[in-house]
């Protein structure tokens, strides 16, 4: 599982995608987690089968999901206490509340994608 948290500059995303990416490993998960910004996100959503958009970019939310559906990403809107999450439990478990929906799958990682 690819997960890119997405912030304005990148600062917060960066915290985000560190604590969510430690969370999962803890648990054994197989996944990966890069922070990005809204101008590098075209780029960015080749890369990652799921986007967490940080709460202060609700306004720009239709357009992020419009863009990451024609490659088939996922998207979800953090909540707004997302950066008191210190060990990343709550974020990574919207990750996996996604794909218990069924709204995405986990695809495994290739070796040079792990972190």
């Amino acid at each position: 599982m690819r997960i890119l948290v997405v912030c304005g500059a990148g600062a917060s995303s960066t915290f985000v995608a560190q604590r969510v990416r430690r969370a999962a490993h803890e648990r054994g998960l197989d996944y990966a987690a890069s922070a990005g910004t809204l101008r590098s996100l075209p780029i960015d959503l080749d890369a990652c089968d799921i986007v967490l958009v940080g709460p202060h970019l609700e306004a720009d939310l239709d357009g992020i999901r419009r863009d990451a559906a024609t490659r088939g990403v996922h998207v979800v809107l953090l909540p707004p206490d997302v950066f008191t999450d210190l060990d990343g439990s709550r974020t990574l478990a919207l990750v996996q509340g996604s794909l218990a929906q069924g709204t995405l799958s986990a695809r495994p990682l290739l070796t040079h994608e792990k972190e």
